[in-house]
């Protein structure tokens, strides 16, 4: 079954109506076009632990709260590790009888792939870890030592897991998915192909920060976006703006989403999947701008901040298809950016 069957299935049957935080200020301008009036339509809500912000141009006057309550139902349902009778949930404790449905076997197969790309810098099973360390939906373990992370890493690895006739099979039950690093970019991609299928053709979809656009906004130019700084003391100021001409973008930085230890070190939520640990590299924002759906540009972004820059880069030189804007600390321990050179900015 398609994603998108999947997903109109779900509203039929059911009726229904969280890398690190980058945030990106959309620069919007309520101005109408010279031909005829189409107004901007805006709607505003909470999903998924954060909040969201959808605009896009149509004259039909078409009410798409219910149908965007639905998608992000079905997605929740599928793939939250926050649901406890969700299908993830149901197959991270131990139920080897769920047929998962197309919004899963998508988000299955796109991580893998972008597994297999990061060689591994990229991977969801990463959540027993997540879950360790206090950043995840289950109980962390207290003074958490190298040892148990040792052991805790025996469990991770994508290459260990298996999606086969709609089946989820893994070599060692303790695996645990969690697909938060790439699920609001997925839930961004469904809610805009809910546009494109109404043949919507201008639009932008922003949850927490990840955004799909498509067309153009109400001056009939490129959706315009800023990318923060990263700033320490609270504070917000932007380091540029871009436009993105039918593109996603999601940032992932490591400078808000941490906890301190009671000797000051500090511990990230991007936590790299070879160590086991949560610590801090040089690079502390990446955003990563593609035609890409934003799923995919999520789990880049969130697979950079665990590589560190120079990895980054390296990568970068292979995947020249992908628009990248890095904020690092260099070796004078100032703030430095690198952008990609096919990244317009202003």
């Amino acid at each position: 079954m398609s994603l998108e069957n999947s997903i109109f299935d779900f509203e039929l049957k059911e009726s229904l109506s969280m890398k690190n935080w980058t945030v990106l200020f959309l620069f919007l301008s309520l101005v109408s076009c010279k031909s005829e009036k189409i107004d901007l339509q805006t709607i505003e809500g909470f999903a998924i632990g954060t909040t969201y912000s959808i605009k896009y141009m149509d004259s039909r006057n078409i009410d798409f709260s219910f149908k965007i309550d639905s998608i992000v139902a079905a997605v929740n349902k599928s793939t939250s590790t926050y649901i406890s009778n969700s299908d993830i949930s149901k197959i991270n404790n131990g139920d080897s009888t769920v047929i998962v449905d197309g919004i899963f076997e998508e988000v299955f197969q796109k991580s893998n792939r972008i597994y297999k790309e990061t060689n591994g810098d990229f991977d969801p099973t990463i959540g027993v870890l997540v879950n360790a360390w206090g950043f995840g939906p289950e109980e962390k373990i207290e003074n958490l030592d190298s040892l148990k992370v040792k052991e805790l890493l025996n469990f991770v690895g994508f290459n260990k897991v298996e999606l086969k006739n709609g089946r989820i099979f893994k070599k060692h039950p303790e695996i645990y998915f969690d697909f938060n690093a790439i699920g609001k970019g997925f839930l961004v991609d469904c809610i805009g192909r809910m546009f494109e299928n109404y043949n919507i053709k201008n639009y932008m979809v922003e949850i927490g920060g990840e955004i799909r656009t498509r067309g153009v906004n109400q001056k009939q130019v490129p959706w315009r976006i800023a990318i923060e700084n990263p700033n320490f003391d609270g504070s917000r100021s932007f380091a540029t703006t871009i436009q993105l001409n039918d593109e996603s973008i999601a940032t992932s930085g490591n400078y808000r989403k941490y906890r301190t230890t009671e000797d000051g070190k500090k511990f990230v939520h991007t936590i790299n999947t070879k160590t086991g640990f949560a610590t801090e590299s040089n690079l502390l924002s990446a955003s990563v701008i593609s035609n890409k759906d934003c799923a995919d540009v999520d789990g880049y972004a969130t697979a950079f901040m665990a590589m560190g820059f120079e990895k980054t880069i390296a990568f970068l030189k292979n995947h020249r298809e992908l628009k990248v804007f890095l904020i690092f600390v260099n070796e004078k321990d100032e703030l430095e950016t690198f952008q990609t050179e096919n990244l317009v900015t202003d």
